[in-house]
Order: C-alpha cells, then sequence, then structure tokens
C-alpha cells in the first residue's frame, strides 16, 4: 500500500456551518450566533468538528482502494478551531497495518496562517475494504463497554455534576443523507446503494459515520454540556451497522470534571432500535463559554 498522502483543499463557508447545523441539529452559537461566537475566546464562529471529521471520512474513502470502505476505528483531537472563509487542506497518510485485514491512517485537516501550517484537526482512523460486514461483524462480538475517563473529577463545574445524562433519539432519512452527501462529497456506495450494500453482506444503506456522530453533536452543543460548548477530542468505535430509516439512540454522560482546565469529559454511545450497540466513544469539551449553567 502507498504510503503518499492523498486529500483535498476546500475553502469553508458560513453557509456550511449553518447547513452542517441543520443536518445534525447542533445549532451550538459557537458555530451559527456570529455575535454569542465574537464574544467567545474564539472570536468568530468556527467549524462543528463533525462536519470537519465528514471532510477526513471523503478523504479516506478516496484513500482506500476500491468502493465501499467502511470505517471501524476514528479518533480525532481539535486543537485550532478553523473559521469561515478558511481554506483548509485535508489530509489521510496510511499507517503500518494490524494484521487483521483492516487499514490505518493518520488524519489531518490544517490551514495556512501567518505563513505556518496550523493544525485545525488531527488524529487516526482504521477503516475496511470492500463492504467490511465480517469486520464490523467481528467488533460487535468483541464489544465492551468503556472504563471511562481516569483521573480524579471535581464534583461540580458551571453547574454541570457526574453522572448527568442526555438523550435523543433521531430516524436519519435519504434526504438526511442526501444533504449530507452535497454537503461533504461524499460518494460511498455503501450508503448511496441498497444493491451494493446488500451485495457485500449487510440489510441495506448505511448511516455514515460522521453524520452518526453528528448526534452526539446535537447533544454537546445544545444539551448537555450545552450551547457553546467547544469540541476537544472525540474517540469512535463502530461495532454494528446503522440502517437509514432506522431509529437511532445517542447518549452521553459525563464521566469526569477539572474545573481548573473548564474541560469535561463524557462516554457517548448509539443503540439501535433492538438495543444493540451501534458506536461507542469518549468526548472531552471545553465549557468555558457556555451559554448559561445546565440545571
Amino acid at each position: 500500500m502507498s504510503s503518499v498522502q492523498s486529500g483535498f483543499r476546500r475553502t469553508l463557508q458560513q453557509t456550511d456551518f449553518d447547513r452542517f447545523a441543520v443536518l445534525s441539529g447542533d445549532n451550538n452559537p459557537i458555530h451559527c450566533d456570529p455575535e454569542f461566537a465574537g464574544r467567545s475566546h474564539f472570536g468568530a464562529t468556527v467549524a462543528h468538528g463533525m462536519f470537519l471529521y465528514g471532510l477526513i471520512y471523503r478523504a479516506l474513502e478516496e484513500a482506500v482502494p476500491g468502493a465501499g470502505m467502511l470505517q471501524l476505528e476514528q479518533e480525532l483531537m481539535f486543537p485550532n478551531p478553523s473559521y469561515a472563509q478558511d481554506e483548509v487542506e485535508v489530509l489521510v497518510t496510511p499507517l503500518p497495518g494490524r494484521g487483521d485485514g483492516s487499514r490505518s491512517f493518520s488524519t489531518v485537516v490544517r490551514k495556512q496562517a501567518g505563513g505556518a501550517a496550523v493544525v485545525t484537526a488531527q488524529g487516526s482512523a482504521r477503516v475496511s475494504g470492500a463492504g467490511g460486514a465480517a469486520a464490523l461483524a467481528a467488533g460487535a462480538a468483541a464489544d465492551m463497554a468503556p472504563a471511562g475517563a481516569p483521573g480524579a473529577s471535581d464534583e461540580e463545574l458551571r453547574g454541570l455534576r457526574l453522572g448527568m445524562r442526555a438523550r435523543a433519539e433521531r430516524t436519519l432519512s435519504e434526504a438526511d443523507l442526501a444533504d449530507y452527501a452535497a454537503l461533504t462529497g461524499d460518494r460511498n456506495p455503501l450508503h448511496h446503494s441498497d444493491d451494493w450494500a446488500v451485495a457485500h453482506g449487510f440489510a441495506g444503506r448505511l448511516v455514515p459515520p460522521p453524520l452518526l456522530a453528528s448526534l452526539f453533536s446535537d447533544l454537546l452543543g445544545t444539551r448537555l454540556p450545552g450551547r457553546g460548548t467547544g469540541w476537544m477530542k472525540q474517540t469512535l468505535r463502530f461495532v454494528a451497522p446503522a440502517y437509514v430509516g432506522e431509529r437511532i439512540a445517542a447518549e452521553v454522560e459525563i464521566v469526569r470534571l477539572r474545573a481548573d482546565k473548564d474541560l469535561v469529559n463524557l462516554s457517548s454511545v448509539l443503540t439501535g432500535a433492538d438495543g444493540r450497540v451501534i458506536c461507542r466513544g469518549e468526548s472531552l469539551v471545553l465549557v468555558r463559554n457556555l451559554a448559561a449553567p445546565a440545571g
């Protein structure tokens, strides 16, 4: 497999942020309200983390030989913001394999600022080619709940407390997939062709992972911690398929509070209509700009 980077460039627009807000339900004002965002430490509206993930996912699709890439894992950190009018470069670079038939990549979104490259999203991904139904089934068989964030926790932070939860349910439709594809450039037949998906071991088209993760974006940015939350890090492990037209439940729970840094760790899980776990993960968010205390 080639070790050469691949990817593309794109100039971000406020309309991209607004369209993703409608698609995901995450109308967090740091993305959509220039006045609110201007008063925050960002100074202006910033891109949703899961919108940037959608661009990374498109780059992964283009880097994997053949059609029908299936993602198994994604880790992302957001060290710097991406603003409207930023031209970003989305890059994926192959990493050494794990010997299980999957492929691993480093993933980066960066921009130029002051004559230097500034990273706005970075992490790693693990994917399977040619549909990957067996790889996903193996992940489901080995699924274990995460142990939770390590380290001591404060009892309270800006009205937030350990064990607080938020939950929402949503059915992602064909129209949602069409909007997602138009916004990100996604062309994976696993998400757009029932015939292709069935031929590769699934019951029908799958919801793209970034669109699934947007359910967490909605909860974190509007419910818990709430409006003004900034995403710092997200890990995602996909262990079962999520189908178009299926009712999906998303839940987040606070597992650690760090008052000295205004940071909150939350566990995150997606479940299908039959109760099966679709995705597990953990979120690290900054609550410095919360619009109002939770509670």
